[in-house]
């Protein structure tokens, strides 16, 4: 269990990463680069929108690769996810600008998000999947928690490259070359992931079932459609917080506050990297006490929270803005940090790398395609604090909270009872 579960973190850290690095750019660069003829927030939300299609493809891509996963089994779908999600992130760092090709530049940049999007919609159910359904159940949510520590360390890696790289050269340098080198970097961290996940064995779970889902989505559909949608539902503010920590305020407070981008990446990534160190200790207690009282737990604490969190946002003090996005975070964790082993419980083996990611990606699209341009958009309208973003926030968090308490209980007793209809 523990060199699965180090392979699967090492290779959703990578996939994130690519993923991660390209929001980082989109909120600092990409505008001016690629839509030079855009007004300054036109050209924010332009670039938010192309960050925006890699959420619409990742369900697309947790339909194709689920359908590997559901038929062929998890392992497979490690290896083609990854290599699909580095190819396309090198090529984003490739793309020339506006002003040597002209639209060709943004279209491109459409493209290779779409690209990066699906394959990240495949990456996540199965080293989800992989090592949940290896580990003991007692012991499940701790396992599978790996994973979810995978995000927080390729946000880290993607903003440290980003902070060095801001610090170290001049914005001439950064805009010119410089925000490219990390997109370029992410081919040698694809060789890297491959490596590691060459000599992973296949689920035994998968192993045993002796009948396989003929068109795993059409039995989703058909069967569990009402399950998708409320884990959609949950899951969506969980995407909508940490994207409007990561990716919105780091545009917002750059542009509208002045405040410099090296200390807002540094604040944005100490709140990460608390909350990447804290997922572990939030899957013990699911294990102990449930995933669905965590979950409950960090949807309130959210809808709480997001009108304190933009207050200290808008007074554009390190210290507190920090403040601001650690309890975020943290009220964040508290769902994610479950929601590994939650979501796999729900579903039946034979479509579970179906159901579980669709669900999760879905989410995704909700609130985190957008997030960022939602926030962008009613930030513009404020003069001073953007109550307005706290607001949509809240919306969202109340809206997952009343679709967390419609989701079943699913902790290891009740795994344990149930094995031969859930697994």
């Amino acid at each position: 269990m523990p060199r699965l579960a180090a392979a699967s973190l090492a290779g959703t850290a990578i996939e994130f990463y690519d993923f991660f690095v390209y929001g980082t750019a989109a909120a600092l660069v990409l505008g001016p680069l690629f839509f030079p003829t855009f007004s300054p927030v036109a050209g924010t939300l332009a670039a938010f929108g192309t960050f925006g299609v890699g959420f619409v493809a990742r369900p697309l891509g947790s339909v194709l690769f689920g359908h590997i996963g559901d038929r062929h089994g998890r392992r497979p779908v490690l290896v083609l996810s990854l290599l699909l999600t580095g190819a396309a992130t090198v090529a984003v760092g490739c793309v020339p600008t506006y002003d040597s090709i002209g639209t060709a530049a943004p279209v491109l940049l459409l493209v290779l998000r779409f690209l990066q999007g699906l394959g990240l919609g495949g990456e996540w159910g199965g080293a989800v999947l992989l090592t949940a359904e290896h580990a003991p159940a007692d012991r499940r949510g701790l396992w599978s928690s790996f994973p979810q520590i995978g995000p927080a360390v390729g946000f880290v890696l993607a903003n440290g490259v980003m902070l060095v790289l801001s610090a170290a050269l001049s914005d001439a340098q950064f805009a010119s070359w410089g925000w490219r080198v990390p997109f370029w970097a992410a081919g040698v961290l694809a060789a890297a992931g491959l490596w590691l996940r060459s000599s992973l064995t296949e689920s035994p779970q998968f192993l045993e079932l002796r009948e396989h889902a003929r068109v795993p989505l059409a039995e989703v559909v058909r069967e569990h459609w009402r399950l998708v949608l409320l884990t959609a539902g949950a899951l969506a503010i969980g995407y909508a917080v940490f994207y409007a920590v990561t990716t919105w305020s780091l545009a917002y407070a750059t542009e509208r506050l002045g405040v410099s981008r090296t200390v807002m990446l540094a604040c944005i990534m100490g709140a990460v990297v608390v909350k990447g160190a804290l997922t572990p200790l939030v899957a013990i207690l699911g294990d102990r006490y449930g995933r669905r009282p965590l979950c409950l737990a960090g949807c309130a604490a959210t809808a709480l929270w997001m009108f304190p969190m933009i207050a200290l946002l808008s007074t554009g003090e390190p210290l507190l803005m920090f403040l601001g996005f650690l309890v975020a975070l943290i009220a964040f964790v508290t769902m994610f940090g479950v929601i590994a082993a939650y979501l796999p419980e729900l579903y039946e083996p034979r479509v579970r790398c179906t159901g579980a990611a669709v669900g999760y990606n879905l989410g995704g699209v909700l609130g985190g395609a957008l997030t960022p341009i939602v926030a962008t958009a009613v930030a513009e309208q404020s003069e001073r604090v953007p109550w307005g973003v706290a607001a949509y926030l809240t919306g969202i968090a109340l809206l997952s909270l009343g679709c967390f308490a419609l989701l079943p209980e699913t902790r290891p007793v009740a795994v344990v009872a149930t094995e031969p209809a859930t697994g």
